[in-house]
């Protein structure tokens, strides 16, 4: 992996840069909390340099810069990258506009989000690495981008295309290794299994924390799917209508296992021996029992059956074998386009390491997760009540909601910036139910909720002075 493009850039800027590293940063550390992908809550976040890129707009239109900073609180130690465009010439009084971070420096320079900007997406495509031909010369036109609002981890871009055009993914937390939404798809495609979007390029870098250097993918770009419906949506859908799913989740099953034939083939896994797998999963088993216990004490009074379960595990002389899987799967993973279902997201949980994301599983582990898609979609049809316990770690901590959920246990400590108001907000406190809520949690995630509570009624007080003074945001 390298951060030098894969061949020469034209338009090399002219003259010194306009503004330092130093002043974007202090810049960023005043913008960067209040972006939903920000993973640190409260106002205890340093946030350094960790180094940086700098490419060409082909027009030269914008300095490109591409700031990798680490970001250090309480709860997280990661390096978000923050793709700007730094236009000069502009005024103070111009400066407005979607992307807008601030106008710094004399003469002024207007610092933009670079991610739907035209020259830093002309800039990424004359930079990036490609299977077949250069990245540019594909047929995308960069300068009408559509930014996907709401995501929570990445930032995603589409570029419209006389043949369906691409979809650029920009990794905002950045983690060593190869980005298994990179390379998994690039794998499978090479191989020939059509049902995954085909990676068309990527853009690699190297940063430093303590001292010591990393280099991973910065973002992909992969083939847009066109007249795609989310499978989950597409599911409830058909629940309204009284329609059957069943075709379609036959199609699916039959997708999800060739998914997996065509992995066991892509990224061979040595086989391990069932005796040390099955010692593996039981210590695994145990200490996670270790860590709930000392969390919660009164889960103590199930030690008896945990180590009895650990036990019969360890015992075990034969398991099912473990693979590459998907590791996130659930049908709003799953895209029906022109009849045929493709599968996305293969990146995992963000901030966690490239070995726990890519670490060998079940495959029945990708199965279960659209089983249980397809239970949620057949109760909407049904207008049936669940009555189910949900168990999961960071596959829990993204927005997920639970109708009619009414006690939660809540341990984990979450590293994303809007996960506790995310969490908060599905915990079940709804109108005319809140006496019948309990949330089980630490003294450590209490006091962190009381901080967001408090940070919520003084932001709402200001807004309700700001109204009472005739006065906007910008005025504050």
């Amino acid at each position: 992996m390298t951060t030098q493009p894969s061949r020469p850039q034209s338009a090399p800027p002219t003259g010194p840069p306009s503004v330092s590293d130093d002043a974007l940063l202090a810049t960023l550390r005043e913008w960067l909390p209040g972006r939903r992908w920000f993973p640190a809550k409260g106002d205890d976040a340093v946030i350094s340099s960790a180094g940086k890129l700098t490419l060409v707009d082909p027009r030269g239109a914008a300095e490109i810069r591409i700031l990798l900073v680490r970001v250090v609180s309480r709860a997280v130690d990661v390096v978000l990258q923050v793709p700007l465009s730094l236009h000069r010439g502009r005024t103070r009084e111009g400066a407005t506009g979607a992307g807008w971070i601030a106008t710094i420096g004399e003469p002024p320079v207007d610092v933009r989000d670079g991610t739907g900007d035209p020259a830093f997406l002309r800039a990424w495509l004359a930079a990036a690495s490609g299977p077949d031909e250069a990245p540019d010369l594909l047929d995308v036109d960069p300068d009408h981008p559509r930014v996907i609002t709401g995501e929570q981890s990445n930032t995603s871009v589409i570029l419209p295309g006389a043949h369906g055009g691409a979809i650029l993914k920009i990794f905002r937390a950045l983690t060593p290794g190869e980005n298994p939404d990179v390379d998994v798809p690039r794998r499978l495609a090479a191989d020939g299994w059509w049902h995954v979007p085909r990676p068309l390029g990527w853009l690699e870098g190297t940063w430093s924390a303590d001292g010591k250097a990393a280099e991973g993918h910065l973002a992909v770009l992969s083939e847009f799917v066109t007249q795609a419906s989310d499978g989950f949506e597409l599911a409830c859908d058909l629940a309204a209508r009284d329609e059957s799913f069943a075709e379609l989740s036959g199609d699916l099953g039959g997708v999800v296992a060739s998914m997996h034939r065509a992995l066991a083939v892509a990224l061979p896994i040595a086989p391990t021996p069932a005796d040390d797998t099955a010692a593996e999963l039981a210590a695994a088993l145990a200490e996670r029992f270790r860590w709930a216990v000392a969390a919660v004490p009164g889960l103590g009074s199930w030690s008896g059956a945990v180590q009895e379960q650990v036990a019969r595990l360890r015992a075990r002389t034969s398991l099912p074998d473990r693979q590459r899987v998907h590791g996130d799967l659930h049908l709003g993973q799953a895209l029906r386009a022109h009849g045929e279902w493709f599968i996305t997201d293969f990146e995992g949980e963000p901030l966690s390491s490239v070995a726990d994301r890519t670490r060998p599983d079940l495959a029945l582990r990708d199965v279960a997760g659209v089983l249980r898609s397809l239970d949620y979609a057949e109760a909407d049809r049904t207008g049936e009540v669940l009555s189910v316990i949900a168990v999961g770690g960071d596959k829990l901590s993204r927005g997920f909601t639970l109708e009619g959920l009414s006690v939660s246990y809540y341990l984990r400590a979450s590293k994303m910036y809007d996960t506790l108001m995310q969490m908060g907000r599905w915990f079940g406190y709804r109108p005319g139910y809140a006496d019948l809520c309990r949330l089980f949690t630490t003294t450590e995630l209490a006091g962190w909720y009381r901080h967001i509570t408090l940070a919520m009624e003084e932001m709402r007080n200001q807004f309700d002075l700001l109204s009472v003074l005739n006065r906007t945001p910008a005025e504050y």
